[in-house]
């Protein structure tokens, strides 16, 4: 008999800001891995402190933000709680669009979401470039280079943004030209390296 993996609801949280505590969904299965709650506390918590920034100001609060390869959308909605104008949510799987469009509604954010049934690695033209992006695809895969050079070239990030990309601890990433590694860290099995888009 096969058993199918399943993430329970009650395991995904809203760590900070507005909507701490509140639950959001992640579809069932294999097919959406979440950030795990301490990768993404640490994550927030280093961009919480503006350390990227001259000004020292948090390059969340008022951000455009880009979720790519968004899955439950748990790295975009913690943007928005902690102050983020606006979130677009790129994903290719209609279950996970459902889970996100649900928390989003959930949440009260609906206004300041667009879903959008998207590959990172060939999205459409943006019509707004965004200011803040996070990149988890799929672990040992390769897509995080080729979704940062289509992003970059289809106009979905603005010069000076802020990208962050969840990679597994031990692999490999290419970067694309215009991008510059500012810092990174490792939690686990999950490495999350901060880079600086300069075209």
């Amino acid at each position: 008999m096969a058993f199918a993996i399943r993430i329970r609801i009650a395991d995904l949280r809203i760590i900070a800001g507005k909507h701490r505590g509140r639950r959001i969904e992640a579809p069932a299965g294999t097919d959406v891995r979440p950030t795990s709650d301490r990768a993404r506390e640490a994550l927030f918590n280093i961009l919480g402190h503006g350390r990227f920034s001259a000004s020292g100001a948090s390059p969340i609060v008022n951000a455009r933000v880009l979720d790519a390869f968004a899955g439950s959308g748990a790295l975009g909605l913690e943007a928005l709680s902690r102050g983020a104008a606006q979130l677009t949510c790129m994903e290719t799987s209609a279950v996970a669009r459902a889970a996100l469009r649900a928390n989003a509604k959930t949440l009260g954010e609906t206004a300041n979401v667009t879903v959008m049934a998207a590959d990172a690695t060939n999205p459409p033209p943006a019509s707004v470039p965004c200011t803040l992006l996070f990149l988890d695809p799929p672990y040992r895969d390769g897509l995080g280079g080729p979704a940062l050079a289509a992003l970059a070239a289809r106009g979905w990030i603005a010069p000076d943004a802020l990208c962050t990309l969840e990679t597994a601890a031990g692999e490999t990433v290419e970067l694309p030209e215009g991008f510059t590694l500012i810092d990174e860290r490792r939690y686990g099995k999950a490495r999350i390296v901060f880079l600086r888009y300069a075209p």
